[in-house]
């Protein structure tokens, strides 16, 4: 399963990048306004430091501004995919724009149907909110389930990437489902590596390295 930070933070990314695990990014006007950076600027930086797909949003309800906005934003590099919204406008934009050879991302996903659609109508990715559907009480992870089985069902080639993930629960059970991607904020990837049993492992090689004789550094 691949790794995506979602976020606008690039320091957050150039730490996931150190780490050897990060496979690309998802951002939204959300995650970038609170950056306080121009939105270019921030966008322009991601690019450049990330070879994956970097996800990035339209703000048109119409399919023709979506799909000139996915124009421009695909202009600034070839790792760009548009995030569309799962409207039906959306969806005109979804096909024009893959016609066209820019890849896509169906995003606030809440329903199998929704994504059966985004796969019909040839997304790249489609973007499940799990987290947003766990605090109306609806089971979030069941969504993906559902997906999985109808994209494998029909051998769809779009993507799950699940989304909207708020701890790393989601993210082992996003893996044992099978989906393709998991977008995570940072704090969720820092706390994928935490376990008190490797701190308490580390700590008492530690103190016992300090008995050892003739260290050799």
């Amino acid at each position: 399963m691949q790794f995506f930070l979602d976020t606008g933070n690039v320091d957050e990314i150039k730490q996931a990048l150190e780490w050897g695990i990060l496979d690309g990014v998802t951002t939204n006007p959300t995650l970038i306004a609170k950056t306080g950076r121009p939105f270019m600027e921030v966008v322009k930086e991601i690019l450049q430091l990330v070879d994956g797909p970097v996800s990035l949003e339209t703000v048109s309800r119409d399919a023709k501004g979506m799909v000139e906005e996915g124009r421009k934003l695909a202009e600034l590099g070839d790792n760009v995919v548009v995030k569309i919204p799962m409207t039906p406008e959306g969806m005109i934009a979804v096909q024009e724009l893959e016609s066209e050879g820019i890849p896509t991302n169906v995003t606030l996903v809440f329903s199998p149907t929704q994504a059966l659609i985004a796969a019909k109508a040839g997304a790249t990715f489609v973007s499940p909110f799990i987290g947003r559907l766990d605090d109306v009480s609806s089971d979030g992870m069941k969504l993906i389930r559902d997906v999985k089985t109808i994209f494998d069902n029909y051998d769809f080639d779009t993507q799950i990437i699940v989304a909207s993930v708020r701890h790393p629960m989601h993210v082992l059970e996003a893996a044992l489902i099978g989906a393709d991607i998991c977008t995570m904020p940072f704090e969720v990837m820092k706390k994928l590596f935490q376990h008190p049993l490797t701190d308490k492992g580390i700590e008492l090689f530690l103190k016992d390295w300090e008995k050892v004789p003739g260290k050799p550094f």
